[in-house]
């Protein structure tokens, strides 16, 4: 009723946006552009919310995706004219550091991990397995670089420096984003993009993030105590978890256990 009484003030509202797991093309992780973009767009668009805040816990993944919603979630909240604030539960690194920056303000637990701003890439070696086996490998191309860092075959001088000049590029791309979303919060007397991590404290005293804090004291804080709060998370519909894609998302939670195993969580 407040809404459409004029000289009433209405109860503020904001939107959660929970973004908990890796980051990874569809299908193949929790997070991608292609199943959050109804969430984002939902969470600016619906009434109009004092603020949109990002629940975040991610160890990373795909740089692509993680530009994506990253990219979504500014163009809604220009579009919007809507304040983006970031929560960080247990970590935000390297991808999910990314999806961090989206927001305006970065706020997190003392004990949470930030950072990793690098990129990596990890494979292996089989064609010493196949060898002993007596398997032959047979790959036909078309395109001398079709077969690059092929697992089946020994690694070539050539392959590895054609990679590291790629990961070189993500690496400036992702460099570059930091910089252009946190500009002179940054400590710049040392180094902050060699993928190391930080915790807590440390991260606001080197500019990663703005403050230590916890999404509802926040923002009654900055709201009121009345504040109220609309929440989006993304979930799989109960046909996902049956038939062929057991097996995917079985798959999916191992690589993600493994993710978030490199930060000790």
């Amino acid at each position: 009723m407040k809404r459409w009484i004029p000289f009433l003030k209405s109860t503020p509202t904001v939107a959660v946006v929970r973004l908990s797991g890796a980051i990874g093309a569809s299908g193949r992780g929790a997070l991608n552009d292609q199943s959050l973009a109804p969430l984002i767009e939902k969470a600016f668009a619906k009434g109009k919310p004092a603020a949109v805040a990002l629940q975040i816990n991610s160890p990373g993944g795909s740089p692509v995706q993680s530009s994506l919603i990253g990219a979504r979630i500014r163009r809604l909240a220009e579009e919007k004219e809507v304040p983006v604030i970031a929560f960080v539960e247990d970590v935000a690194a390297s991808g999910g550091y990314w999806l961090a920056t989206a927001a305006d303000e970065i706020y997190a637990d003392r004990n949470s991990i930030l950072g990793s701003i690098g990129v990596i890439y990890a494979s292996f070696g089989a064609h010493e397995l196949l060898s002993r086996h007596g398997v032959e490998r047979r790959v036909h191309t078309a395109g001398k670089s079709k077969s690059m860092l092929d697992p089946f075959r020994p690694e070539k001088t050539e392959d590895i420096d054609r990679l590291k000049d790629l990961l070189e590029q993500t690496h400036e791309n992702f460099i570059a984003h930091v910089k252009e979303r946190r500009g002179a919060k940054l400590d710049d007397s040392i180094d902050l993009f060699t993928g190391d991590i930080w915790v807590g404290e440390k991260a606001v005293e080197r500019g990663l993030i703005d403050g230590i804090g916890h999404l509802v004291p926040v923002l009654k804080e900055r709201f009121g105590k009345d504040v109220k709060f609309r929440r989006y998370e993304a979930r799989r519909p109960i046909w996902q978890r049956f038939g062929s894609s057991v097996a995917t998302d079985a798959l999916t939670a191992i690589e993600e256990r493994a993710e978030f195993a490199r930060f000790g969580l």
